[in-house]
């Protein structure tokens, strides 16, 4: 067995690293990163290697946990990490600075899970929120409810998962408890069929799971607040680990904010009913606001669809079109023309049905 297989190594990854090896580079995924520096696992073991030579002025190709690399062989000082291998998949947010730059947050994903704890008011926007992120990085999301042995009775704990599922379309809701083990094994099986990160807000128990599916305590782990039930942010590096199991698991810092970064696709496969109801709209380019022979504002009406999603969905595609057009200037020209026909649109259907009352 190839020294790297159990950190996902396979045949085409191989081919992706024939050029350099007849550089005499050796293969590595990064399983850390910190200041410019990396720790690299090699057939020849864990490497410090320096980023400098991959330093791009593109922040979306800067080194990430998650990525395999062409590192330098033993003998030189500093060790350098010479090329990235073309990513797969990678995880990425917008980040809260004015220059309005992605932030890869992991790469070489095949399981996005968003970790929700069931100790306070499910926050279902950022729910969807984390799942438009996971949608759009090519990984499969997968939601699970942590904390489960907190939750009262069965019957409570059966409508969180039925509001969750209602919420991620086409995604698998599971329930766990790292205290009990309930739900565990049924991860560990899911996260055995590749690379999987651990994602979501601080507190959410990432790193209590972490160590449940590790099966030791790698990450630390502090206690619960008593003032309002919640964990203590303890991550702050980006960690890629070796489950016993199979497979491998990131494990991220606590998430305060999860700005969309051209999510358009992410967002349309969480809302994918809205999406298919828009396609029996009498016009394609329905805002969903006033217009006549609107399917989406009928399917409110009808309550068939939730005013809170319809709600989410307008919100998380405004978000998402505004941070394209930052970097777009004749994207953002159209947008803001194509927002002030649509409104005036919705303004007059608006009035017409108010003359139509009176």
């Amino acid at each position: 067995m190839h020294p790297l297989q159990p950190y996902g190594w396979d045949a085409e990854w191989e081919a992706e690293f024939a050029p350099f090896a007849g550089q005499a580079l050796l293969p590595g995924r990064v399983v850390r990163v910190d200041r410019g520096l990396c720790d690299v696992v090699t057939p020849a073991g864990t490497v410090r290697a320096d980023t400098e030579f991959v330093v791009p002025r593109d922040p979306m190709k800067v080194v990430c946990t998650g990525d395999w690399v062409a590192v330098d062989p033993e003998g030189g000082d500093p060790r350098y990490v010479r090329t990235l291998l073309p990513r797969r998949t990678a995880f990425v947010r917008s980040t809260s600075s004015k220059r309005s730059e992605g932030q890869i947050l992991a790469a070489n994903v095949d399981h996005a899970i968003v970790a929700v704890p069931l100790t306070g008011d499910l926050d279902l926007g950022r729910i969807e929120r984390f799942l438009a992120l996971a949608w759009e990085s090519g990984a499969q999301p997968l939601v699970v409810l942590t904390k489960a042995d907190l939750v009262p009775d069965a019957v409570t704990l059966s409508y969180l998962v039925q509001d969750v599922e209602t919420t991620a379309p086409g995604v698998p809701v599971l329930s766990v408890s790292a205290t009990t083990g309930a739900g565990i094994d049924v991860l560990a099986a899911v996260a055995a069929g590749g690379t999987s990160v651990l994602l979501g807000q601080s507190g959410a128990g990432k790193s209590t799971l972490a160590n449940a599916l590790l099966g030791e305590d790698v990450m630390d782990v502090r206690a619960t607040r008593d003032v309002d039930g919640k964990g203590r942010h303890t991550t702050t590096t980006r960690n890629l680990l070796v489950l016993p199991g199979g497979g491998v698991l990131i494990d991220t810092p606590g998430l305060r904010g999860v700005g969309l970064w051209d999510a358009g696709t992410g967002v349309g496969q969480v809302f994918a009913e809205i999406e298919e109801l828009a396609g029996r709209c009498r016009f394609q380019d329905c805002a969903h606001i006033a217009e006549p022979g609107c399917a989406v504002l009928t399917a409110v009406e009808s309550g068939e669809l939730p005013v809170r999603r319809l709600d989410s969905y307008r919100k998380l595609m405004r978000e998402n079109q505004w941070i394209v057009a930052k970097t777009d200037a004749r994207l953002r020209t159209e947008l803001r023309r194509d927002w002030k026909r649509k409104g005036a649109e919705g303004k007059a259907a608006m009035e017409a049905k108010r003359g139509r009352w009176a």
